[in-house]
């Protein structure tokens, strides 16, 4: 047994390292809560190391929207399209995919939506208050967020997106081609519209965003555990026995926050979720001859650039083919293609990619609450492409649960029982 096992009522432990587990665990420690994070990689090294970066409140709408059931078929078909499928992986998503298609309605969109923008809101002022101020200047920049689009059609495809964040609240500009082209001029003259988000921001370089958290975390003593959780079983007692790769940990107070690896615990614990990975690629140039002003959401291809510190990175697509499934970095190159098509002065050959596993839910909503067999363990998973946008918030009401403080914003569109 390991000697520091948690048995003080002020103690807990947190499995997950990643955006989502950190700012917990930061939130935690300034309640007075000694915090260990037990993972089997180290910080931000899992799905936040490779993020786009973008850190936009307004990131709220659904990914079953009504009608982008309509367009999968064709996003199949495209190699160059936003989605992909390895065949041999379908019969286990099926079931996953019936309930995405069930969140397809206009009422769930709205409901969506509106739970999405408040997890969503401050992204970019919490982290500033979350980091040292030394750090948050380099780390997290100011900036508006462009849609691009290079067909009439398509712009007014999207318009019922738009106009449901306009119902909640959101801020747009829509801009004609020669507007966007004054605000991005080396993006390629093919895009003809666009929709402005002002007031957003983005982190300059996501892992090393995780790195100072971490960092700031161990300074106010905390634990890194870098220990595989092999099995979590509830006690009599209600504690909960973690079973790792080497010994064993008994928590009296829980955080799942896993990632997309969290259905694996939670099933332990006699909780099924439906989470699936949207595994997500990107690639990242160094020292280009380009860079975008703004970071800029290539709305038809569904994929974001973002100028970063280490480069120009061009991140999204979402392929459905689960957790052990090898990479398949033809993704990447094709992020590649189309980046160099958005901004055809882009040169360079210096480049990194990469990709990760999202942990997505088919309503697009994390799970945020207590365990419902399980009062003393919480969850906090599931944020899919927008764990980075709604981490602070969420360490925010893991902390207010904890400490049986009601929450700033309403939870339950994100409780476990949902589903």
């Amino acid at each position: 047994m390991i000697s520091d096992s948690i048995s003080d009522s002020k103690k807990v432990n947190i499995i997950g390292s990643g955006i989502v587990g950190l700012c917990c665990a930061l939130h935690l420690q300034r309640d007075g809560w000694g915090v260990t994070i037990i993972d089997k990689v180290g910080p931000g090294e899992s799905c936040s190391y490779g993020h786009a970066g973008v850190l936009s409140e307004t990131s709220a709408l659904p990914n079953a929207m009504p009608g982008v059931i309509s367009k999968v078929p064709k996003w199949l078909l495209d190699p160059e399209g936003p989605l992909y499928i390895r065949m041999r992986y379908l019969p286990h998503l099926l079931p996953w995919l019936l309930r995405f298609v069930k969140a397809g309605t206009a009422s769930e969109s709205e409901n969506t939506v509106r739970s999405l923008l408040d997890l969503n809101a401050g992204t970019v002022e919490k982290y500033q208050n979350l980091i040292s101020s030394s750090q948050a200047g380099s780390l997290i920049r100011p900036s508006g967020y462009l849609n691009v689009y290079q067909s009439e059609s398509s712009y007014k495809h999207a318009s019922a997106g738009w106009e449901l964040l306009q119902r909640h609240g959101a801020q747009l500009r829509m801009l004609t081609g020669r507007e966007l082209h004054e605000l991005e001029p080396m993006l390629a003259p093919s895009y003809i519209r666009a929709v402005m988000i002002e007031n957003q921001g983005y982190a300059t370089n996501p892992y090393r965003l995780a790195q100072v958290l971490s960092e700031q975390f161990s300074q106010a003593g905390g634990v890194f555990l870098r220990r595989e959780v092999r099995e979590a079983r509830l006690s009599a007692d209600g504690n909960v026995r973690l079973n790792l790769d080497l010994g064993y940990v008994e928590s009296g107070k829980l955080v799942v926050a896993a990632g997309a690896w969290s259905h694996q615990i939670t099933a332990q614990l006699g909780i099924h979720i439906p989470l699936e990975t949207e595994r997500g690629y990107h690639v990242t140039l160094a020292h280009p001859e380009v860079q975008p002003r703004h970071v800029i959401m290539e709305a038809e291809h569904k994929f974001v650039a973002t100028p970063m510190e280490m480069g120009i990175r061009f991140a999204g697509t979402a392929e459905l083919a689960g957790l052990t499934a090898s990479p398949n970095y033809e993704r990447a190159d094709i992020l590649l293609r189309l980046g160099k098509r958005m901004f055809p002065g882009l040169s360079g050959t210096e480049k990194t990619e990469w990709m990760g596993h999202r942990p997505s839910l088919p309503d697009s909503r994390p799970v945020i609450g207590k365990c419902p067999d399980a009062p003393n363990v919480l969850f906090a998973f599931g944020h899919g492409h927008r764990g980075l946008i709604g981490a602070p918030m969420t360490g925010e009401i893991i902390a207010d649960l904890m400490a049986n403080r009601q929450p700033k914003i309403d939870i339950a569109p994100f409780r476990p029982e949902r589903f």
